[in-house]
């Protein structure tokens, strides 16, 4: 047989060389429990000497009407679920849930801009349910995942009663740590957020309203109500990168019109970056700033960061969970968090 004459071998190629139907070759690869050994293994040597793979992924999926995939939606590059801390610990978590299912995991990077994402990842996504890490319910590509009548699990408490969602309480963990600062004299914060836009060279304050993300906001809200007549100037430098964060510290040390006495990171990862910002200018946490974060990713105990904890591989477990059991009456996983005092945080100079 011809190399070309082998690259068209199809099921009915195989079946029609075996004698069989192609029905009888599909059950070797898909329901092996209806043939005999010895029949299925004639069929598996004909295919390897005729050079046939088995039957199309793609088939299988429009003839079942599943994907056996789940996506995860993120905003950012494909980069930051390998190089993030947060999205790889979690992603860990979500895996364990469901790789003895058979199921995989499609990431799906939305590059663009807030006004005018690019959802084409998730446009051409076949998957079976949708997972959106830090991302909003309204994002145009939520809403064209919903049109397709796909279930879709958020990391973020939302106020849809039937939706499906696994997360902490943000705006009462953000409540603790400003409960905290307060409780140490604090009253002049900086607040460092994450934009999604790439990290630059300088930062600039934002207004509250500018706050993309749910979590953010909500964990903004609670520092808000917790310090209740503090300043709190809200930075922004770029996404969640350890630069971002570089950058920001800066701008606290030098761009506001009274230096903070605290600066409150709503990541870890943004929170390394001001304490980096803090050793190369001679600066000591907290002696001469207190530095706080939330998330509790494994180098915040290393740099002695005060932060929120929260149990990151148990919330990708519990979203996987939730997609593998749709019909489940429990639809919302309420997470603990807890207050982690390290070394970052001290009273404010007087």
């Amino acid at each position: 047989m011809t190399a070309t004459t082998r690259a068209k071998v199809t099921i009915k190629t195989l079946a029609h060389e075996l004698g069989v139907s192609p029905a009888t070759v599909s059950n070797a690869y898909n329901k092996p429990d209806q043939l005999s050994e010895e029949l299925r293994i004639r069929i598996l040597a004909k295919a390897e000497e005729l050079g046939y793979g088995g039957p199309s992924a793609a088939g299988r999926s429009l003839r079942s009407g599943k994907a056996n995939a789940f996506g995860v939606m993120f905003v950012g590059r494909l980069s930051y679920a390998f190089s993030d801390p947060f999205a790889a610990v979690f992603l860990g978590g979500l895996a364990g849930a469901v790789e003895e299912t058979g199921i995989s995991i499609a990431l799906l990077p939305v590059l663009g801009t807030a006004d005018d994402p690019d959802i084409t990842s998730v446009r051409q996504a076949n998957i079976d349910g949708l997972v959106t890490m830090c991302v909003e319910l309204d994002h145009p590509a939520v809403q064209l995942t919903r049109a397709r009548g796909l279930p879709v699990v958020s990391t973020d408490v939302t106020d849809e009663p039937d939706a499906w969602w696994a997360a902490i309480d943000d705006e009462q963990a953000g409540a603790d740590l400003g409960a905290h600062l307060a409780g140490l004299g604090h009253r002049e914060i900086a607040v460092v957020v994450d934009t999604h836009r790439p990290v630059s060279t300088s930062a600039r304050l934002i207004a509250p309203a500018e706050v993309l993300e749910t979590d953010a906001r909500a964990r903004l809200a609670g520092l808000q109500r917790a310090m209740p007549g503090a300043r709190i100037d809200v930075i922004a430098a770029g996404h969640n990168a350890v630069e971002s964060g570089r950058v920001a510290g800066g701008f606290a040390l030098d761009g506001l019109p009274s230096r903070p006495t605290a600066v409150v990171c709503l990541s870890d990862v943004l929170a390394l970056g001001v304490l980096d910002t803090l050793r190369a200018r001679g600066l000591r946490a907290p002696d001469d700033l207190s530095v706080c974060g939330f998330d509790d990713v494994p180098a915040a105990a290393e740099a002695g960061l005060t932060t929120i904890h929260q149990p990151i591989e148990e919330k990708g477990r519990q979203v996987g969970l939730l997609l593998l059991d749709l019909d489940s009456p429990q639809r919302q996983v309420l997470l603990p968090h807890e207050l982690v005092v390290r070394a970052s945080s001290g009273s404010a100079p007087r």
